[in-house]
């Protein structure tokens, strides 16, 4: 059988988003949907389809709440987001929705880093905001809520005038918010983290990033300069789970976007993620999951 190996992964549009977020339910939407978007937690919790399954989008995102809780994963690592914090995410990373409490109220606003090329000012958007990158912090609990609530405030205007011609604003709204939050980081970055769980984090960055390239974690430990004793001993302090176990858990969540994301067949799928023969991933993939590949690509 010809193995797709360099098989793009498919990742959704916002345009896509309804379907997957909500069991039927169409939320209110501008023209630019696709290249910007914000609104109120408040006004489509219900609507959601909890726990949201894995998935990539082709857009940043990130979410603020003012009360309540919400659990977001960014690749393996669960967060949990209160009140007052910030959770970010890139586009192209994998996460999933978990939990939304009943007096969740805030605001989620995605976009394309590529609205900032019509600015007036030049913006190198990965290294000027470093909670997107990929072994970025993504939570941040910020000190003046209101000043934050205020610039959202604008952006939901802006968004709900649904005028093309203001569009040129957006961004530099945007950039202000986003100026704003990354004055407010030094106090995060001050937290002291031990040894073991900041190796843990690199492996998990790691994962997220080489998952098709490196398959084994004696390779991923060649590339973080530990050796594979060194690293299976910090993930088990860190996680109280092993290396291999996380690696599978990480080969586990790439399966599951596959099946739901593409229509690589289970043997493509079984090849791209570990080199396994289809009955063999078919086994790994129940073990891990309880179901089988191809009851999980059905599921709703």
């Amino acid at each position: 059988m010809t193995k797709k190996k360099n098989t793009p992964i498919p990742i959704l549009k916002p345009s896509q988003f309804d379907d997957y977020l909500f069991a039927g339910w169409k939320a209110p939407i501008s023209g630019f949907y696709d290249r910007f978007h914000v609104s109120r937690i408040e006004d489509y919790k219900h609507h959601l389809t909890l726990p949201l399954l894995p998935h990539r989008r082709s857009v940043c995102f990130f979410v603020f709440l003012t009360q309540g809780k919400v659990i977001r994963s960014k690749g393996l690592t669960n967060y949990e987001i209160t009140s007052d914090s910030f959770f970010f995410l890139a586009a192209d990373q994998i996460t999933s929705l978990e939990y939304v409490s009943a007096d969740a109220e805030g605001f989620y606003c995605h976009f394309l880093p590529e609205i900032f090329n019509q600015s007036v000012f030049k913006i190198d958007f990965e290294n000027d905001f470093p909670f997107f990158q990929l072994t970025g912090e993504p939570l941040l609990k910020v000190s003046d809520k209101e000043r934050f609530v205020q610039l959202l405030h604008i952006l939901e205007n802006e968004n709900y005038r649904n005028r093309e011609e203001r569009f040129a604003l957006i961004p530099l709204y945007l950039h202000t918010l986003l100026s704003e939050l990354k004055l407010q980081m030094e106090p995060a970055a001050l937290k002291v983290k031990n040894a073991s769980a900041l190796l843990t984090q690199r492996y998990k960055n790691a994962l997220s990033e080489f998952i098709y390239e490196k398959k084994t974690v004696a390779e991923f430990a060649d590339y973080l300069a530990v050796t594979p004793n060194h690293l299976h001993k910090c993930v088990k302090a860190a996680t109280g789970k092993s290396a291999h176990h996380l690696l599978d858990d990480m080969r586990i969540l790439e399966a599951k976007v596959l099946l739901k994301q593409t229509d690589l067949t289970i043997g493509e799928i079984a090849f791209k993620i570990g080199r396994f023969e289809p009955s063999d991933f078919s086994r790994f993939f129940k073990t891990n999951t309880g179901m089988t590949p191809s009851k999980y690509r059905l599921s709703e």
